[in-house]
């Protein structure tokens, strides 16, 4: 599953391979949107990608949380089980290096 959206002039682009995002996902991503925002006004971008490597029960998910800025952009890389808490997870490593180049 792929989609774009504008979300308060900010261009999102998910990407989930092999699977869809549920509507709660989706809503955490405009939270986690809404909070990076108010840690820096000038977002363009926010790319977050899906990802599960392995099978049965070796499979690891993997998110990538990149957010587009005026300067050099700011990454996240989170592995996990549930993809909310990892979310929110990839979202505090993101504060910080916002905070980090102010």
């Amino acid at each position: 599953m792929n989609y774009t959206e504008n979300y308060k002039g900010i261009k999102i682009d998910v990407q989930a391979v092999s699977f869809d995002i549920s509507q709660a996902v989706q809503e955490e991503i405009r939270a986690s949107i809404d909070k990076l925002s108010r840690f820096t006004p000038n977002i363009n971008a926010a790319d977050i990608y899906f990802k599960t490597e392995g099978q049965g029960h070796t499979t690891e998910r993997i998110l990538g949380f990149r957010v587009g800025i005026p300067g050099p952009d700011v990454f996240a890389e989170v592995r996990g089980e549930n993809w909310v808490p990892m979310l929110k997870d990839a979202v505090d490593k993101l504060v910080r290096q916002l905070q980090k180049n102010k």
